[in-house]
């Protein structure tokens, strides 16, 4: 990711400012963080894609486009264009509404595929992941001054859509469903994870 020229809003290409220690190592602890979820969220997606069957593993198997849950879409391609304070704005939000879709489909996977616990466990694992990351970002974002939530979808709406999109439909759909709530968790912790290396001091990222 490209570095703008120093701002208040981009804190580590400003040499007049200088962090506290605290939240130096504040910053680093929820960057390593984000770091690990992503590796994570890519071995969700793969063992997901593993549980469902054809056609989902299948090469140049491509899912239906959906439209956003609940308001909740990736990351826009505007969004690298934006401050970092607004940017992790937008992550945290995004982040606190996922942990209730990842539960949604936890469940009707229980039901598809009961016989896949470790599946089963790891959405456990990444709901409480995601909801951990928003918290660690909020904090950072407190820290900094920055207000703690931006705008974004609510979980609770968030979590309706998918449970009313879930039980209208059928099998395969539902399997998209939960493709695509696995790859936005993936697409936000690691947008986490780059704009968060954007405040590391020394530009680690």
């Amino acid at each position: 990711m490209s570095q703008r020229e120093g701002s208040l809003e981009d804190p580590q290409t400003d040499s007049s400012i200088s962090f506290l220690p605290h939240l130096e190592a504040k910053i680093r602890q929820t960057h390593n963080l984000a770091r690990l979820l992503t590796k994570y969220a890519e071995q969700l997606l793969e063992e997901y894609v593993q549980q469902q069957g054809d056609p989902f593993g299948l090469p140049g198997f491509s899912p239906p486009q959906l439209p956003p849950l609940g308001g909740l879409s990736g990351p826009a391609p505007s969004h690298a264009g934006l401050p970092v304070s607004e940017r992790l704005r937008l992550d945290a939000a995004a982040l606190s509404a996922l942990p209730a879709l990842l539960d949604a489909v936890r469940r009707r996977q229980a039901e598809l595929n009961p016989r896949a616990p470790r599946l089963l466990r790891s959405l456990e694992d990444a709901a409480r992941q995601a909801r951990a990351l928003s918290v660690a970002v909020e904090t950072v974002l407190a820290a900094l001054g920055a207000a703690a939530r931006g705008p974004g979808p609510e979980p609770a709406a968030t979590s309706a859509a998918l449970s009313t999109a879930n039980s209208a439909a059928g099998v395969f759909s539902a399997k998209v469903l939960g493709l695509h709530v696995c790859g936005l968790y993936g697409e936000w912790v690691s947008r986490t994870e780059g704009d968060l290396g954007q405040l590391v001091p020394g530009g680690v990222a």
